[in-house]
């Protein structure tokens, strides 16, 4: 049971798969956020043209 827990203890792989699985999220969050601003942008572009075709015709 000593060995069982000494090896539990130094065991390390688990750390490495929560530490991928946060940067994973992390870079999720980021990209969310990014294409909220993106997508405000193109939105805005867009009606811009929308008006300026409406008026030319």
């Amino acid at each position: 049971m000593a060995q069982f827990l000494r090896r539990f203890s130094n065991d390390e792989s688990g750390a490495t798969a929560i530490e991928y699985g946060l940067i994973a999220a992390i870079m999720s969050v980021a990209l969310i956020t990014a294409l909220g601003y993106i997508t405000g942008g193109l939105d805005t572009a867009f009606t811009n043209i929308k008006t300026t075709l409406e008026k030319t015709s």
